[in-house]
């Protein structure tokens, strides 16, 4: 499928400092525009942020454009391939954060955890002087994750720094072993457990995506399949799409045998969220599964699907 795939998919991130982040909007979008680019990118004072999906001259002109933003030149980036394009539309966004954390003092460009390698995340990870600690949110750890892997339970990256302070003690004398999806959850959390005092903190270069990409299958100590914040859902060793699709009432991943449960009808409801949403919603959510159908029918795409 790789080969054969006109649709490439680059999910990237970049701490650096910019002056007026403001300023660089219109013309990202422009360039996006012009290559038939889609996707969310985040642009901040601390950096950028985003995934994008289009042909590869499309995505390598924004990624070229993106290398001459201010502090970007040797930024780094992860590609996949998707069978359809995964977004509707393009947008560039202002935000406080490139991905939100809430900790003013939190700051990437001054210090990070070790970086460790894909090909080196096992070794580490199976040792006994070592914690390793899943900075997803619970949705996403739920179809896969590390083995022997803390799971936070938070619903929100937000929830991190508080749940580290209720459970550090913990993890007193251990090495930490931190890991996102791509990598850019760890820069931030990892910065923060460095402020907090913990010496020894280490994460996942390149992030889940990475090691899926580098680690064959057979050597793997990944269970499932990994969480992305498009259309695809999930994707699984070789970066493959994965089984995974959206229930659109609530947003969260379904594996197939959930779609024969008893509480689930498509676009309205499934078994994590049939209980909170009230008749009337469930009713504007029958309507627009309508609307997605008769859209379908006619070979187009819904705007709400």
């Amino acid at each position: 499928m790789r080969a054969m795939s006109k649709i490439v998919v680059a999910a990237l991130y970049h701490f650096t400092r910019f002056e007026d982040h403001t300023s660089l909007q219109a013309p990202l979008q422009a360039v996006c525009d012009a290559g038939g680019v889609k996707g969310s990118l985040l642009l901040a004072f601390e950096g950028i942020n985003g995934t994008i999906a289009g042909p590869r001259a499309g995505i390598d002109a924004a990624l070229a454009h993106i290398r001459g933003l201010p502090g970007c030149a040797d930024f780094e980036h992860k590609e996949s391939y998707a069978s359809e394009m995964p977004f509707l539309r393009m947008k560039v966004k202002l935000k406080k954060e490139i991905v939100t954390m809430g900790q003013p003092d939190v700051d990437p460009t001054a210090n990070v955890g070790n970086y460790v390698e894909a090909q080196d995340w096992n070794d580490l990870i199976t040792r006994d002087d070592v914690v390793v600690i899943d900075t997803r949110n619970d949705y996403e750890v739920a179809i896969g994750t590390f083995e022997g892997a803390v799971d936070p339970q938070t619903k929100s990256f937000g929830e991190f720094p508080a749940w580290w302070d209720e459970n550090k003690d913990r993890f007193h004398n251990k090495k930490v072993a931190m890991f996102c999806t791509g990598g850019i959850r760890c820069e931030k959390s990892t910065n923060f457990l460095l402020n907090e005092g913990v010496e020894d903190v280490y994460h996942l270069k390149g992030g889940i995506l990475k090691y899926l990409e580098n680690v064959p299958e057979q050597e793997s100590t990944w269970n499932g399949e990994c969480f992305v914040f498009d259309s695809r859902v999930s994707v699984k060793h070789g970066l493959e799409e994965g089984k995974y699709e959206l229930c659109y009432a609530c947003r969260m991943p379904l594996a197939p045998e959930d779609f024969a449960r008893p509480e689930y009808e498509k676009g309205v409801s499934c078994h994590q969220c049939i209980d909170s949403h009230s008749e009337e919603r469930k009713e504007r959510f029958r309507e627009r599964q309508k609307q997605v159908a008769l859209a379908e029918k006619r070979g187009k795409q819904h705007i709400g699907s």
